[in-house]
């Protein structure tokens, strides 16, 4: 039992350094995009990556994250075959109707929402087919749980694209560089990332023997990811549509901040479908229980003091990685988009429930509620209260749709839940809190400063008040002392 605790921990540093370093291009990105190109351009380059995700929701046909639920506990060759080529074909024709449509409309979508950048819509139409294809081979190493592989491509891909970037932008090519950058890093990740399955498993025409079960997982999947992205995302459109580019580049900027901690769901995200559900598949309900009991737990010890350092340094924070018309507008947002994306973090566990059960169409009906109460109240007050309205909706959106989600997952099974950690870490982030405020920032290097302090006061609370059991510190010493010395052999 303990070395699928200490597998599934191990999974989850690796993807977590992975996206930790990931988040940290983000942040690299920002200053770098808004420094150079401003606000202006910024905002479209955030309506490219809006869009980039919005068509990622459905032109998979949500057949990439079937591949985790099914392929996990697969230990048949043949049938990991059928199932990955036959997922890749569907995936492959698909995103090509798509990509292909995108081209064709580009100048219509250009108009509307990217003033009028006739390249970047139709090259933003590349990138999706060559992303949606790679996430397919990429998801073949997340059923396998071969996370440090994955963990390696993710890297590869984020600062393979900072770096050229980078270089773009620095030589004057612009946004149309910037998007230019992010097509050749997805076509050589997808190329390497096939290469690689291929060699691992072979080639076999597929004949899509279990599609109709991988469909019936998967379609369900696409009205809940694409009621997501209308939470998370399509407030920029409206924003572009009603105020324009420069402020949707304010919004956005901000939002990249306050959004943080979604990093984290994404990391729980990837590693808990694979590992819990073959766990379950095995009817091992004790040790699926306690995965999503330390799950929860630990979710709310990082969410806590980010919420809390979000209310009182954003402004100079935001100052930091932009610009100080991004700064004096957009700090507001951050401490309610941290807040809305801490509650998307909480629900994780819940959700994966839901995932568990096979019942993904209550989630699906969850997003969609959420959704149509997050695009309704932003087309009805953006106009009149601008992106500070945005940022309300996207907290109630999300409180919404996570209230939701944990009432239905609980009458599937409950699993334990202390609080006294939570209330422990309140009082460590309010600790934290008063020193930050005291010390208040007024540049950039007091800034970083301010952070690394708060961060050391934070867990320096956390120890004194014994929030970790010696259990525990002896079990994450096993699993990182294991870690060293299977590197070092």
């Amino acid at each position: 039992m303990q070395d699928s605790y200490q597998k599934f921990a191990r999974d989850v540093a690796a993807i977590g350094i992975a996206n930790a370093l990931g988040a940290l291009g983000g942040i690299i990105l920002l200053p770098l995009i808004t420094k150079t190109l401003g606000a202006h351009d910024y905002g479209l380059w955030a309506q490219v990556t809006v869009t980039i995700t919005f068509a990622m929701c459905f032109v998979g046909l949500g057949l990439p994250f079937a591949l985790n639920r099914f392929l996990a506990a697969a230990k048949n060759k043949e049938e990991i075959q059928d199932g990955f080529y036959s997922v890749l074909s569907i995936v492959s024709i698909s995103t090509l109707i798509v990509s292909l449509l995108l081209i064709l409309l580009a100048e219509p979508l250009a108009n509307a929402f990217f003033s009028g950048s006739l390249l970047v819509v139709r090259i933003t139409g590349c990138i999706i087919f060559a992303y949606s294809l790679s996430l397919v081979c990429l998801n073949l190493f997340r059923s396998a749980r071969q996370m440090k592989t994955y963990a390696i491509f993710t890297l590869a891909d984020t600062y393979g694209q900072i770096g050229l970037i980078a270089y773009m932008v620095l030589n004057g090519h612009g946004l149309v560089g910037v998007v230019i950058s992010v097509l050749a890093v997805k076509l050589a990740i997808l190329l390497v990332a096939f290469l690689m399955v291929r060699a691992k498993i072979g080639f076999k025409i597929p004949r899509f023997s279990r599609m109709k079960e991988y469909l019936s997982f998967a379609l369900p999947t696409i009205p809940t990811t694409m009621s997501d992205w209308m939470v998370s995302s399509s407030d920029r459109y409206v924003i572009t549509y009603f105020l324009g580019a420069v402020l949707v580049g304010i919004y956005s900027a901000a939002y990249s901040i306050g959004a943080i901690p979604l990093m984290l769901a994404s990391i729980l995200g990837l590693v808990m479908p694979p590992t819990l559900s073959k766990l379950y598949d095995e009817e091992r309900m004790d040790e699926v229980k306690t995965h999503l009991t330390y799950s929860f737990k630990y979710v709310l010890i990082i969410v806590i003091p980010f919420v809390c350092g979000a209310a009182i340094l954003s402004r100079q924070v935001l100052a930091l990685f932009s610009t100080g018309l991004i700064a004096t507008q957009g700090y507001p947002i951050v401490p309610i988009v941290a807040l809305a994306a801490s509650l998307a973090c909480v629900s994780i566990p819940f959700d994966m429930i839901l995932v568990l059960v096979k019942k993904t169409k209550i989630t699906g009906m969850a997003c969609a509620i959420a959704a149509i109460t997050n695009l309704g109240l932003n087309l009805l007050i953006v106009p009149l209260w601008g992106i500070l309205a945005a940022a309300i909706t996207t907290l109630v959106a999300y409180t919404v749709m996570v209230s939701i989600v944990i009432y239905f997952a609980l009458k599937e099974f409950k699993f334990h839940i202390d609080w006294n950690p939570a209330a422990k870490s309140v009082i460590a982030a309010v600790i934290m809190s008063v020193v930050i405020w005291f010390m208040s920032p007024q540049n950039s290097w007091n800034t970083v400063v301010t952070v690394l302090v708060g961060a050391v006061v934070y867990g320096a609370g956390l120890f004194a008040l014994k929030t970790f059991s010696r259990q525990e510190i002896s079990f994450y010493k096993g699993v990182f002392g294991k870690s060293v010395s299977m590197r070092n052999k």
